[in-house]
């Protein structure tokens, strides 16, 4: 063998090698923003139902002891009814909310598809 050749396969060797650690790279910040994103609404989520819920309940309690004896079966069915069909509307939501994001780590994958199709011959 000789010595351009080592030479040669020396420089594709580390190059790869620097090719690669940069998509690692690219993919440990991906992963790290995509925890950071998913901490926040999973946090942010939680206390948005607690407080909601909290302040939901004390509006129909408020709404169903304002209404007459007569009308509090009623007024209870239709605070009860109108929740239900709140949380309904909320989960449509939240699976289109899902549907539409991206898929996680979509630029490590596109470049990593890219150095597949520039390594091939």
């Amino acid at each position: 063998m000789s010595a351009g050749l080592l030479e040669s396969a020396s420089n594709l060797l580390a190059g790869l090698l620097d090719l690669g650690r940069t998509r690692f790279e690219l993919f440990g910040t991906e992963l790290r923003e995509e925890l950071a994103r998913l901490a926040g609404t999973v946090l942010g989520g939680l206390a948005a139902l607690m407080l909601g819920g909290i302040g939901l309940a004390f509006g129909a309690a408020a709404f169903i002891l304002t209404v007459s004896e007569a009308y509090r079966v009623a007024a209870s069915i239709g605070v009860a009814f109108s929740f239900l069909l709140a949380a309904a509307l909320v989960a449509w939501r939240v699976r289109r909310m899902t549907a539409a994001k991206p898929r996680p780590f979509d630029a490590t994958i596109a470049e990593l598809q890219r150095d597949l199709n520039a390594i091939r011959p």
